[in-house]
């Protein structure tokens, strides 16, 4: 059996390693082709040394073909997976220090609130690019995997303008299964969920062990959990008030709703330091930073380590592997994919993308009818997904004005701002990420304009947040090198760094 597989992005050393590992343990595809493509040489370079050393010492006859051209590495793929971060870490710090400076304190922002749609502008950019290569290139009706962020807006825009068949994937839903049987004092096989929604707001509607039906015990179960009680306090505050477990950990959910850092003195009662995806001011941010520094220091001593072993027991739960594998060989995999709603959950809008279960087999990607949410939970994704639309809308046809109308409509910086100092970090976070948003040209010279009047709104520089924590150096991380490399491979999700088309 044999078809090519194109990474896009795969400078990312966690993505694209693990995603490789498990796409090669199908003893089925021991003779694909497979294609690196990135922006920066570097990151490529080292990351196809690595993949290239798990492969040879698996004994497969696959030599990886790297290039900088991202046309050359998609000519002919069947699947194409995308792990991009579009503006690297550059772009990302603006996205969380400029709305610092207007009280927006975001523990990731790379989903929603003003990181998230900023985020957005940047990747619905260059994906469209994506699109328009993968449409004039790869093989007829390619499949594109995105894991690149926000998963939700990215998704939309590739199947609603891109022209190219898309689905997004995440792992959030795994994560809070393993949570879940963790507090009822069972394993992940012995829990059955259904879990619907959207990328990151995805929630445990059903869960069942051994046909009991435990959803309504939950609450009780991670209020006495010794650790989960101490670190998942937004999320068990949603639970209490809304009935129902949501997908995304602790730092992620508060920043996607209104109540729980609006007020800087408040927010530390919520959030947990013990792990910055706990609600850490920044921490995604901090450790993607750490991460990426020390994977160049150490990347020596990756060579020396042993391999990583291609089988069956070691595949991680990432969702693509086992797309692709019940597609090319009809063995039915049941995961939860990112679609375009049409209708799957009754009570969100067919336009949107939402998160539910699915089937893979040799008769492509089904997704069961789910009916609607309960209200509470359906509210919230709505919200969310108003925020989704105008942002998609707004980076497809470089409309400033839509992209001011999310940041008024998301939940967190419409509780924080009003509508003039909206108006102005729109234009100071326009004016920042110049050189990845070439939609924006005419926007980006009024805003120019409108600061060079002079006349703005006080704002707080060198705001650091409520609960920042300073980025660790290479010498401090030399101190647990496990640690370390552990975060280096979490945390280092896409490392697409140019400008929009640059690649």
């Amino acid at each position: 059996m044999s078809f090519k597989v194109a990474f896009i992005g795969a400078g990312s050393i966690g993505f694209t390693r693990g995603l490789l590992r498990d796409l090669l343990a199908v003893p089925e595809f021991r003779n694909i082709e497979v294609a690196f493509t990135d922006i920066s040489e570097s990151n490529l370079r080292m990351v196809t040394e690595l993949c290239q050393r798990d492969i040879r010492e698996n004994g497969l006859p696959i030599t990886i073909r790297a290039s900088l051209d991202r046309r050359e590495a998609l000519k002919n793929a069947k699947y194409v997976i995308c792990t991009i971060r579009v503006g690297g870490l550059e772009a990302f710090a603006t996205d969380v220090d400029i709305p610092l400076q207007y009280g927006v304190d975001q523990c990731v922002g790379d989903t929603l609130c003003a990181g998230g749609i900023m985020y957005g502008q940047r990747g619905i950019a260059e994906m469209l690019n994506i699109c328009r290569d993968i449409r004039e290139v790869a093989a007829p009706d390619a499949l594109l995997l995105n894991y690149a962020n926000p998963m939700a807006m990215l998704t939309w825009a590739c199947n609603q303008y891109g022209g190219v068949r898309t689905v997004g994937l995440c792992h959030g839903v795994q994560g809070g299964h393993h949570q879940i049987a963790e507090a009822f004092g069972l394993t992940k096989e012995e829990v059955d969920i259904i879990c619907a929604g959207i990328n990151h707001q995805t929630w445990y509607i059903g869960i069942k062990h051994n046909g009991e039906d435990l959803t309504g015990q939950l609450l009780e179960a991670f209020e006495r959990h010794p650790d989960f009680s101490r670190t998942e306090k937004v999320r068990i505050d949603m639970l209490r008030r809304f009935g129902y477990y949501s997908t995304e950990s602790n730092g992620h959910l508060s920043e996607y709703v209104p109540w729980y850092r609006k007020r800087p003195e408040e927010i530390k009662e919520w959030i947990d330091l013990g792990n910055w995806i706990n609600g850490e001011t920044g921490g995604y941010l901090r450790v993607c930073t750490e991460g990426r520094n020390w994977f160049e220091t150490d990347f020596p001593n990756w060579m020396k380590e042993p391999a990583l072993a291609y089988k069956a027991e070691e595949r991680s739960e990432e969702h693509g592997s086992y797309i692709i594998e019940g597609l090319e060989t009809g063995r039915v995999y049941r995961g939860h994919f990112n679609v375009v709603n049409r209708g799957i959950i009754a009570n969100l809008p067919d336009d949107a993308v939402i998160e539910a279960p699915g089937y893979v087999d040799g008769n492509g990607i089904s997704m069961p009818h789910v009916g609607p949410l309960p209200l509470g939970p359906a509210a919230v994704c709505s919200a969310s997904i108003s925020v989704q639309r105008l942002a998609v809308e707004a980076a497809v046809h470089g409309d400033d004005r839509l992209l001011r109308q999310a940041f008024m409509m998301d939940p967190l910086v419409g509780a924080v701002c009003n509508p003039p100092e909206i108006w102005q970090m729109v234009d100071d976070m326009l004016i920042a990420q110049k050189a990845w948003l070439p939609q924006y040209a005419a926007a980006i010279a009024e805003a120019k304009r409108r600061r060079a009047e002079g006349k703005r709104l006080p704002t707080r520089e060198g705001y650091a947040g409520a609960a920042r924590l300073a980025v660790k150096s290479v010498a401090e991380m030399m101190e647990d090198r496990e640690a370390a490399n552990k975060n280096a491979r979490e945390a280092d999700k896409g490392k697409d760094r140019a400008s929009a088309g640059a690649n």
